[in-house]
């Protein structure tokens, strides 16, 4: 009796880590979705509306995220974080209850080539355990589970109708213009792409890291 019951723990546990194998996925790949507002002031105008995608490879030590752009106005400058919230739904629509992007994290600057083109790579930690906290401020740890870019130079926006007297700390001088574009949440979850491993607690949705 005690032999079947051992083996049926250990059944169960090697289930139970092949289950966290599969949800710890080792690539994950997501577009950003353009601020509709701003569009014209990033945009190549060649026809095609500029696009984003970002692969990020899970590694032991840490993680490696690749961001790919295209169509974007040429030789122009932008400045890429993760941040606590996105400003736009699941759908790329703004968020009419949007308030701050929370906490934000400087990941690297973005430059558009002379053909609207741009590519970072970085390394760090990201997937699923992206977080920060301040015991001064009591600030807990907090998840930065969206990524986005930001116009570097407010001006690049005053078309758009951002007041360049007024810019974002989105950059390494603290005068950024607005955000061009963002990750959106997951429709189910409402979590960023960079928790990869979701578990419900009651009503809402965290990270499982």
């Amino acid at each position: 009796m005690n032999r079947w019951m051992s083996l049926a723990v250990l059944g169960l546990s090697l289930t139970a880590l092949t289950l966290t194998s599969f949800a710890q996925l080792s690539e994950t790949t997501f577009n950003l979705a353009p601020e509709q507002k701003v569009l014209s002031c990033f945009s190549a105008n060649d026809g095609h509306s500029p696009s984003a995608r970002i692969t990020v490879q899970r590694g032991k030590l840490n993680d490696v995220l690749i961001l790919h752009a295209e169509h974007l106005k040429p030789n122009t400058g932008f400045d890429m974080f993760t941040v606590q919230n996105s400003n736009l739904l699941a759908d790329g629509t703004a968020d009419p209850n949007f308030k701050t992007f929370g906490l934000a994290w400087y990941q690297s600057d973005v430059e558009s080539d002379s053909k609207g083109n741009a590519d970072v790579t970085i390394k760090t930690i990201l997937l699923d355990q992206i977080f920060g906290f301040d015991p001064i401020v009591a600030l807990p740890p907090t998840n930065t589970f969206h990524v986005g870019f930001w116009f570097n130079n407010p001006q690049d926006a005053a078309a758009c109708g951002f007041d360049p007297t007024k810019p974002t700390p989105f950059n390494g001088e603290h005068k950024a213009g607005p955000a061009a574009m963002i990750s959106v949440p997951d429709v189910d979850t409402g979590l960023g792409p960079l928790c990869t491993n979701p578990e419900q607690e009651g009503k809402v949705f965290i990270c499982n890291p």
